[in-house]
């Protein structure tokens, strides 16, 4: 049984948007020291996020390259966030896992150090991925491959 591609881009948008929900909770948690809701929202966001990279690359190892279909000046303003999204998704990937480790040593002067780099670089990737999604399969009608 193989799941239909083409359903799969909502489901990626509800995972991004759903990680940029619990790191916003879990800096409310830790601003109100609320330790344990902290980390239950930090590790709930890293699910969604882990989740959501891997519906995202089964998607396009199955589907390929979709491109978008906007034409005039949403195009540049689509590829801009589209290139500032995946440039700091990638960014990001270690900042978590330095961010992460840090609290896990306990060694919480530096991981609140990074932390305030990872929580809105974090928190942009997330919400700069459903506006992609909305772009590029709600706005304009995506081109899948053939």
């Amino acid at each position: 049984m193989s799941i239909p591609v083409k359903s799969l881009p909502p489901l990626i948008a509800i995972l991004n948007g759903a990680a940029g929900f619990f790191l916003v909770l879990a800096y409310i948690f830790i601003r109100r020291k609320k330790v344990a809701w902290h980390r239950f929202c930090v590790f709930t966001a890293l699910g969604c996020s882990a989740a959501f990279l891997a519906v995202y690359l089964y998607m396009h190892f199955v589907a390929g390259m979709i491109r978008f279909s906007g034409q005039g000046w949403i195009r540049p303003v689509y590829f801009s966030i589209l290139v500032s999204h995946t440039i700091l998704a990638m960014v990001i990937v270690p900042l978590v896992f330095i961010t992460l480790m840090r609290a896990l040593k306990k060694n919480f002067i530096m991981h609140r150090a990074i932390a305030r780099w990872t929580l809105p670089l974090w928190l942009y990737v997330s919400v700069s991925g459903v506006v992609v999604y909305w772009l590029l399969y709600v706005a304009y009608t995506p081109i899948w491959p053939a």
